[in-house]
Parts: C-alpha cells; sequence; structure tokens
C-alpha cells in the first residue's frame, strides 16, 4: 500500500507540473497557439508520457481551468472574516462582488487565461463529460450565491424579490467581463486612470440595485 501511495503522489506532482506549465504558456500566447509539443518541450517531458497523462489538448485545458479556478477560490476564502456565518446576507453579497476584483488586484493571468478558455471551448464541440471538472467548479459558486439568496430571504437584506438565476447570471457576467477586460488591457487607460476605483463603482452600483436599504428588524 506504501508503494501504491508514493506513486499516486507522483502522478499527481507530475500532472500538477505538466497544468502549471501548460497554464503559463497559454496565458502568454493564448491557447490556440500552443500545442501539446510544445508542452512537452518546456517540460522537458516525452511527447508519449505527456499523452499518458492527458489523452489530448482539451483534457489538458480543462484541468488547467478547473485547478486554477479551485486555487484561486481556495485561496480567497481566507480572506472571509471569523464571523463569516454571522454576517448577513448584504454582507456576503459585497464579500462576493469584491472577490472579483480581488482577482484582478491578484490574478490577471487566470483572467486572461479564462477569456482564451472561454473563446477556445465556445469554438469546439466538447463532450460534457470532459467539461465536468470545470463545471464542479461552476457548481459550487452557484451553491455558494444560493446560500446567500436563502439567506437573504429570511433576513431581508437583499432584494430576493429578484429572481435568483438572474441575480447570479448579472452579477457574475457583469463583474467577471468588466475585470477581464481591464486585464487584457481592452480598455484605454489614460494616465493617472484607476482601474479598481471603476470597479468598485460597478460594485457599488450592483450593491444598488440588489440590497435593500437595511436589514428588517
Amino acid at each position: 500500500m506504501r508503494g501504491v501511495g508514493k506513486e499516486a503522489v507522483i502522478i499527481a506532482a507530475k500532472r500538477k507540473e505538466l497544468v502549471d506549465i501548460a497554464y503559463r504558456l497559454f496565458c502568454e500566447r493564448g491557447i490556440e497557439n500552443v500545442t501539446l509539443q510544445e508542452i512537452s518541450d518546456n517540460s522537458e517531458t516525452g511527447i508519449a508520457t505527456l499523452y499518458r497523462y492527458f489523452k489530448n489538448k482539451i483534457t489538458l485545458i480543462v484541468e488547467a481551468a478547473a485547478c486554477k479556478w479551485n486555487d484561486f477560490l481556495e485561496e480567497n476564502s481566507h480572506r472571509q472574516p471569523d464571523d463569516f456565518d454571522n454576517m448577513t446576507a448584504a454582507e456576503i453579497f459585497d464579500y462576493y462582488l469584491d472577490s472579483f476584483i480581488e482577482a484582478y488586484r491578484k490574478h490577471a493571468d487566470l483572467l486572461r487565461f479564462n477569456q482564451y478558455f472561454n473563446v477556445y471551448i465556445n469554438n469546439k464541440n466538447i463532450d460534457p463529460a470532459v467539461m465536468e471538472p470545470y463545471r464542479n467548479v461552476t457548481l459550487w459558486l452557484k451553491d455558494y450565491f444560493h446560500n446567500m439568496y436563502e439567506k437573504g430571504i429570511s433576513d431581508h437584506t437583499i432584494k430576493c424579490d429578484v429572481p435568483e438565476e438572474e441575480m447570479f447570471s448579472v452579477t457574475l457576467h457583469l463583474m467577471l467581463s468588466a475585470v477581464t477586460r481591464y486585464a487584457m488591457g481592452l480598455a484605454y487607460t489614460p494616465p493617472g486612470f484607476d482601474a479598481e476605483y471603476e470597479l468598485n463603482k460597478q460594485k457599488e452600483a450592483l450593491e444598488y440595485l440588489y440590497l435593500t436599504a437595511k436589514p428588517t428588524e
């Protein structure tokens, strides 16, 4: 059993090494422009060995997306206040929106990669089973949002007359598209421009849209 455990650790370490190298190349040059042979060359891993870990490019791409988003969500969870479980839905909503700005502050590479990832998978006919690791990340986020929304029904600090799916979709896509735009350098930024200031203004606008004035006593 000890031998099996050690082998599993070695395999996991090698997979992570390959994912990290692929992710770096994807961020630098875009997913479409990077081949498995280049990943093999950069990792000093034979192409045949690479195929033993990942049967094709898309499985490597999906694992990279799932792995890097999981890493960010884990890191971001450490920002939660000690009394997080006792926070109001409005306070959790503020933390949720600020998480997108945190991604821009510290992980612009992840936002760039995510943009390349979205474009790539939207142009491919991918087996849903292959997408499962990435779907699990998005489902975790939806579950998180659902728990916040359910709390809002009880404490009345968010406007739960708005359908949950609508609130989730609007907030996710507006915040993610805004932080991605700045991370990709797609917006004109004159000298003295403060992207975080604008992102915080968008955050405030969404809070104005979805938060009640104060909790019900």
